[in-house]
């Protein structure tokens, strides 16, 4: 990045720090945590600027200096040595960052080959995130979910919100987690020990703070109907559970954990508006790169991006080589291993990519 970008990086955020300081900003709390995020995300790369000038400077004076004092040339070989560190360090901050890194998710669980064994895993991969999210101190909901017979989950839809105005927010760690996770291990339905492999789909969305995708409320069919609990029995006297399908693409959304009808009608249209999202930004990206990685659509064991292992205890992610052999942690929720593998090596990505 050239010195009239970065002076213009400095100048947002030193404008950024003025309108924090103005109370009447903080009356709109959505514009004060956007406001927030950005001035998070510009801090690290002004310090390291300041730094980087800051040793600069040392440098000359030093060099200045160490033709009559020893003690000043030592001190400038040290600085030449860390001045191409300082400038590693910026260079890796000023990458393009994923602009819905601070944004907070919607994640869907869906069954797949396996029948009632895949819905039971299923389940295990809903209760990780749930204690996932709940490690970091971050607020997951189930939105919608639809039982099997064993107590697995065919289909289940949460939402992980974070309260921080961190510039890292859950789509930084969990937009890896797309595509089908594949379970090897003794199903509860098999009577004679037998290994069984079968898996299950995560599909992630980041969740809109602003509309982005209009939607056209005549492309909508909105139905209620009462909220069920396990088994199907009704949890409620009212049609408050409520039903959404937008019909030119298809997509069906339900909501019923909600209080009223109103809720649950909001809380469908904003899993709505993500997924739509979504296809938009995919579509976009397929059009400019065919090389573009999307996440998986179907549930096919061929796919995976993952395997838990369970008679060997390991975790394997196979598009980083990471494997570990403490899936029971893993499936309490300790998924920070993995998913810094994950993030380490995007980040090289992208390195090699700038510096290509």
């Amino acid at each position: 990045m050239d010195s009239s970008s970065l002076k213009g990086l400095l100048a947002e955020h030193a404008e950024l720090e003025q309108q924090l300081a103005d109370p009447a900003v903080h009356a709109d709390q959505a514009r004060a945590r956007k406001l927030g995020r950005r001035y998070a995300e510009l801090t690290p790369v002004v310090r390291a600027v300041h730094e980087l000038d800051t040793a600069r400077d040392d440098l000359a004076a030093a060099r200045e200096m160490a033709s009559e004092d020893a003690e000043f040339a030592a001190e400038a070989e040290e600085l030449a040595a860390r001045i191409p560190e300082l400038e590693s360090k910026l260079t890796e901050l000023l990458l393009p960052r994923d602009p819905y890194d601070g944004s907070d998710v919607v994640m869907e669980i869906k069954s797949g080959e396996g029948g009632e064994e895949s819905a039971l895993f299923a389940g295990d991969l809903l209760r990780m995130y749930l204690r996932y999210a709940e490690r970091h101190g971050w607020k997951a909901e189930v939105l919608d979910s639809v039982d099997s017979d064993l107590g697995g989950f065919k289909d289940v839809t949460l939402s992980i919100k974070t309260k921080s105005a961190d510039v890292d927010g859950v789509w930084s760690r969990l937009k890896f987690e797309g595509g089908v996770h594949r379970v090897q291990r003794v199903p509860a339905t098999e009577s004679q020990g037998r290994i069984h492999t079968s898996a299950s789909g995560v599909l992630i969305y980041p969740e809109p703070e602003e509309v982005e995708v209009e939607i056209d409320p005549n492309d909508l069919r909105i139905d209620v109907f009462r909220s069920s609990g396990p088994g199907g029995q009704s949890v409620n006297t009212t049609d408050s559970a409520v039903r959404i399908t937008h019909l030119p693409t298809g997509i069906v959304v339900s909501c019923q954990n909600e209080k009223s009808q109103i809720q649950n009608r909001a809380r469908a249209l904003q899993v709505l508006q993500a997924r739509l999202q979504a296809i938009a930004e995919e579509e976009a990206a397929a059009k400019a790169s065919d090389a573009r990685k999307s996440q998986v659509r179907t549930v096919d064991r061929s796919e995976r991006i993952r395997t838990y292992n369970f008679p060997e205890n390991r975790i394997s992610d196979h598009r980083v080589n990471y494997k570990a052999y403490n899936l029971d942690q893993v499936l309490d929720g300790d998924l920070d291993g993995v998913l810094d593998a994950l993030a380490t090596a995007d980040r090289e990505e992208r390195l090699a990519a700038q510096s290509g």
